[in-house]
């Protein structure tokens, strides 16, 4: 008897990798830029993808000391990779709070400490949202 077999990716053809997120921290470095400006480049990836070019972007960040102005909707990811975190309204955007991450690196998202940070960070955007509903 024989069964049906799903084809590994590897036998389905060629894979599509999309390499603009790290273009979006490589070309900076490369053109010698003291400061990156990264709008939600990690946004559309897979989960495992974006925790692979976070870690890079601190990699390079910390060989290089790049300064990077990183736009994110993800309160984790913002604690993650940043030293100052800035809370924007919703439009039209200010500035609600500023948050310096004091955390030591490697960084623990499921640490006590980083949770405090995350929960304080979501308790204000929450508490701006509401006001901007009401």
């Amino acid at each position: 008897m024989s069964e049906a077999v799903e084809p590994l990716p590897a036998e389905t053809g060629p894979v599509r990798i999309d390499v603009t997120p790290l273009l979006r921290i490589v070309v900076p470095v490369a053109n010698d830029a003291q400061v990156a400006l990264m709008d939600e480049p990690f946004g559309a990836l897979d989960a495992m993808t974006r925790e692979r070019l976070q870690e890079e972007l601190l990699t390079i960040w910390r060989a290089t000391g790049l300064s990077v102005v990183f736009v994110t909707r993800s309160l984790e990811e913002a604690i993650y990779l940043a030293d100052r975190v800035v809370v924007m309204s919703p439009g039209p955007g200010r500035i609600v709070a500023e948050e310096r991450i004091t955390l030591e690196r490697p960084r623990d998202v499921s640490s006590p400490e980083f949770n405090d940070i995350r929960r304080r960070l979501a308790t204000l955007l929450l508490a701006d949202h509401a006001r901007e509903a009401a």
